[in-house]
């Protein structure tokens, strides 16, 4: 990532962000890193979407992270004409939609603007997902342990994605694996139900998120009593919590650069039949 300057082409990597430096950095970092390693005729930016997160960041770190409208804004600066915006969020939820409109304000400010689709969106997306997921996981996966995923969740219809995820899981015959989210449904109460339902005296935590940062480790891996790891271990099982964001597994980035790829291959058409 380089200072202000003409270019033609830029790839802005969106993420909702994190204050957790070291997850910032195995995840968002790797996918933008990957982004860059495929698009080598572009110029790679950062923006956030937490204008939260960006505040933290600037007063502990002194970095300083543009959020969506400032990247913009620094890209029409910078005479961009092909943009292609490439969200690493999970789902099409409000973030995403937020982004969505933010973007359409500067659908004139470049010869062509392109916006790629989040990690779980067709079919595919999901059993690439999965089979990540399992590989991940295998080593905790002894066939007496239930292994529980922590989404986020969101108020928007993009929410049914986790049972969607949940009952490819159980097509594909991983009748172990639970997911719940934090702010949504299912919840923590649906999965321990699950988990106690069938007869599991251990299980693995880990979070089905871009980063591990707050809820990652507090709401999932914290000490609090109601932590998923503390209701776990209170209902009488062994616990073990992996602090990892999806983001560092190399699959998951891979399904990023394809979506950033597709949004691509819209931005030469759209081009090729202005001209």
């Amino acid at each position: 990532m380089t200072q202000d300057f003409k270019i033609e082409k830029e790839l802005l990597a969106v993420s909702f962000g994190t204050s957790y430096p070291d997850s910032r950095r195995l995840t968002i970092g790797a996918i933008e890193e990957r982004l860059a390693q495929a698009f080598p005729d572009f110029e790679v930016r950062r923006a956030f979407t937490s204008q939260m997160i960006i505040e933290r960041i600037k007063e502990k770190e002194g970095e300083a992270i543009d959020n969506v409208r400032e990247a913009l804004n620094r890209a029409v600066k910078a005479g961009v004409k092909q943009l292609v915006i490439q969200p690493t969020h999970v789902l099409n939820g409000l973030e995403y939609q937020d982004l969505v409109k933010e973007a359409a304000r500067y659908e004139n400010a470049f010869e062509g603007i392109s916006i790629g689709a989040p990690l779980l969106t067709d079919e595919a997306d999901y059993r690439r997902v999965m089979e990540a997921v399992v590989n991940a996981m295998k080593i905790y996966d002894d066939g007496e342990t239930a292994l529980c995923l922590m989404g986020h969740g969101t108020e928007a219809e993009s929410n049914s994605a986790y049972r969607k995820m949940q009952e490819m899981f159980r097509q594909s015959g991983y009748h172990n694996y639970w997911i719940g989210t934090v702010e949504a449904s299912p919840d923590l109460q649906d999965v321990l139900k699950a988990v106690k339902k069938g007869g599991y005296r251990k299980a693995v935590l880990r979070p089905f998120m871009i980063v591990a940062g707050d809820h990652a480790n507090n709401d999932m891996a914290g000490d609090d009593e109601d932590s998923w790891k503390s209701v776990f271990e209170t209902a009488g099982l062994q616990v073990t919590a992996i602090v990892e964001g999806l983001g560092q597994l190399p699959a998951i980035r891979e399904i990023f650069v394809d979506h950033g790829q597709a949004a691509e291959e819209k931005l030469l058409y759209r081009k090729k039949n202005k001209e």
